[in-house]
């Protein structure tokens, strides 16, 4: 093998390094998110266990649990992809130590020969016997210029021999660690399924438990529909004094609220989360979980979030109202131009009307119900008309 050829063959290799490095990168974004899983577990965790605390068997325990199982679920996926990527490194690792093995074989073939072809063409006599048993001074000039060919030909080869010895063993070593590291992913892949197993149990152990509270379920679920459109009335009627009162404004306030509009738009899927926790509601018309053929519609969207939790506005705006509403909570509506949002679900309220906001200040805590569950209802309008929230807040 030439010394063009030899050189060829390290480069190769290093390029399938750097590819190699390219893919940490993407094993570093797939710790971080297992790193992210692992805390929304954690976060699912206390909730649920917070809502065991009161009482057993309820649509909130539910809630929790099965946002629990969605997280447990997302983890096992999170490590299964790192696994996946590990075998594609193991199995690209075996290609290069084959390849190399292979390139080391011929390397140690050729120099053979080399020194083979070295000694026949000097009959067996040591480099200086061979240089001056020439019988011309042009062919002893030719014999010294051979040898010192010879020598750096045999020199380099040498070093490609050296270097892919080098390579090859780095490679054994990296290999042996992404099998350490993929045999340690299967033992923590085993242990997470059974964790799912034992979730999906008390899942289906506490939905039995639910359907058998059938008649209870349809009463607090009419009673949430009463308290909900006393809620809804509620907001309403501030919109529509808003928009009363917008339509009579001075020119430089109907200037400053559009610009303020035009703001709120701007961060559309960007909005930070009113509090921490999942949405245990969503948006729209949706399937009781419980109930049969039960539709429930939602103009807003819960978030179940950890007790005592603070309640922050997602942009800066107006207090328009404080109120309170039964089996609801304390209720706050911030205006932002012609944009509305609706923090309803609160124990304590730490603002007024009138007052301005910024984004992320508190505005109360959140209440806990007689379930144990601690829950916001959250809502954002354009003027009179619902939005879904989660296509404004951002990826939790």
């Amino acid at each position: 093998m030439s010394a063009n050829k030899g050189f060829g063959i390290v480069l190769l290799v290093l390029s399938l390094i750097c590819h190699f490095t390219v893919a940490q990168k993407t094993k570093s974004q797939l710790q971080k998110e297992k790193q992210e899983n692992l805390e929304k577990i954690s976060q699912a965790e206390k909730i649920l266990t917070e809502t065991k605390g009161k009482k057993q068997n309820t649509l909130g325990q539910l809630n929790a649990l099965n946002q629990r199982i969605k997280a447990q679920e997302a983890l096992i996926g999170s490590i299964r992809s790192e696994m996946y990527l590990l075998s594609d490194e193991i199995d690209e690792n075996n290609a290069i130590i084959e390849s190399l093995a292979s390139d080391l074989k011929k390397l140690k073939t050729e120099y053979a020969a080399m020194v083979y072809a070295a000694y026949k063409a000097s009959k067996g006599q040591n480099k200086l016997t061979f240089i001056f048993s020439a019988k011309s001074f042009n062919q002893f000039l030719m014999r010294l210029k051979y040898m010192q060919q010879y020598g750096e030909a045999r020199k380099k080869q040498a070093e490609q021999i050296t270097k892919v010895q080098a390579i090859l063993s780095d490679r054994v070593t990296v290999i042996q660690s992404k099998v350490s590291e993929k045999n340690i992913l299967l033992a923590e892949n085993l242990q997470e399924n059974k964790s799912l197993e034992e979730l999906k149990k008390s899942q289906s152990s506490l939905v039995t438990n639910l359907q058998k509270q059938e008649n209870k379920l349809k009463r607090d679920l009419e009673e949430s529909k009463n308290a909900v459109a006393k809620l809804d009335k509620l907001i309403n009627d501030i919109i529509r004094a808003e928009i009363e009162k917008a339509r009579l404004a001075e020119k430089s306030t109907t200037e400053a609220n559009t610009k303020l509009a035009g703001l709120f738009a701007d961060n559309k899927a960007k909005l930070p989360w009113p509090v921490s926790g999942f949405v245990s509601q969503k948006f729209g018309k949706q399937n009781h979980p419980v109930l049969k053929r039960i539709i429930v519609n939602s103009t807003g969207i819960n978030i179940q979030t950890k007790q005592n939790e603070k309640v922050k506005t997602v942009f800066g705006g107006t207090v328009r109202t404080v109120a309170f509403v039964p089996l609801v909570g304390n209720t706050v509506i911030v205006s932002h131009g012609d944009y509305f949002t609706v923090y309803a679900g609160m124990k304590d309220v730490f603002v007024k009307t009138g007052q301005e906001v910024t984004t992320g200040q508190d505005l109360g805590s959140v209440l806990t119900n007689k379930d144990g569950v601690s829950e916001l209802k959250f809502e954002i309008r354009k003027s009179a008309e619902p939005l879904d929230p989660q296509r404004w807040l951002a990826k939790n």
